[in-house]
């Protein structure tokens, strides 16, 4: 698989041991099975010293032995999904008892800060912005229960949604306002997206929130110079409560249901995997 991503292991204090993975689409899903299968998956993966920048990191996991930490983030999977991160976050730590869980919201960087490296050099500050399309109500891409795709909302009069194949409108800056003018009317937004931002234009305030990791997510108020930034990380109901009613995702069961599709997703992939060997 070319889906690539970063494991980080550090034993007892000591240096980190750095690998490659190819399986970086549902990493999150190797988790559920606790930091001993983790561990067991090291000798199949690369271990070459490549350390994968904000463009090409679609996920990564650190294990820190000696302090019980566990650290991830991806742009896939059930981590990142509305209706079923709950779930997620509750089986990985079932699986992971005693360790401190944290998602990385800023991705690659902050995987080679927490080993005390230079989180600038996975950095793409050159890399033109991917501007996202806005879709229309009905486009084939919001098909399915989850969809993805990121809202935009302004006030209590504007919804829209853009599509989450590109880099978060937040990224933009204030010149997304001018975009927004164009930009296909949701009357109300009831997907199960999986990133939105709320725009207070009269008052200059902003929110914004993702599943994903965002590369460069702290530095969103250097785009929206006079205006106020809040960083929500995943809590997607402030925008539900922000939206004046223009956001009100479908209801679904975050409980029994999640979980067993998720472990069903989770078999899934080690049967995958272990067809996967075999075949090598």
């Amino acid at each position: 698989m070319g889906d690539r991503a970063n494991v980080i292991v550090v034993r007892d204090h000591g240096p980190h041991e750095l690998y490659r993975t190819g399986w970086a689409v549902g990493l999150d899903l190797d988790l559920l099975d606790g930091p001993a299968a983790v561990l067991a998956m090291l000798p199949e993966l690369r271990r070459d010293g490549w350390w994968l920048d904000d463009d090409t990191a679609q996920g990564g996991i650190l294990l820190d032995l000696g302090r019980q930490a566990l650290l991830f983030f991806g742009w896939e999977g059930p981590s990142t999904q509305l209706r079923h991160r709950t779930a997620t976050f509750e089986l990985i730590r079932a699986a992971w008892p005693g360790w401190e869980v944290r998602w990385l919201y800023d991705g690659a960087a902050e995987l080679r800060g927490y080993v005390g490296l230079e989180p600038e050099y996975v950095r793409c500050r050159d890399s033109a912005l991917a501007v996202a399309p806005f879709l229309a109500p009905g486009d084939e891409d919001l098909a399915g229960p989850d969809p993805g795709g990121v809202l935009v909302t302004v006030g209590d009069r504007h919804c829209h949604v853009a599509s989450d194949a590109f880099d978060h409108p937040v990224r933009e800056g204030t010149p997304l306002l001018d975009r927004l003018a164009d930009a296909p009317e949701h009357q109300v937004c009831r997907l199960h997206v999986n990133a939105g931002l709320h725009l207070d234009p009269e008052h200059r305030r902003l929110g914004w929130w993702s599943l994903p990791n965002s590369p460069q997510a702290y530095e969103t108020p250097e785009l929206w110079p006079g205006w106020t930034v809040q960083f929500w990380q995943d809590d997607w109901e402030r925008h539900v409560r922000a939206a004046g009613g223009r956001f009100s995702p479908t209801p679904f069961d975050p409980g029994a249901d999640a979980r067993a599709a998720v472990l069903a997703e989770a078999g899934d992939r080690r049967s995958r995997r272990a067809r996967h060997r075999q075949a090598r």
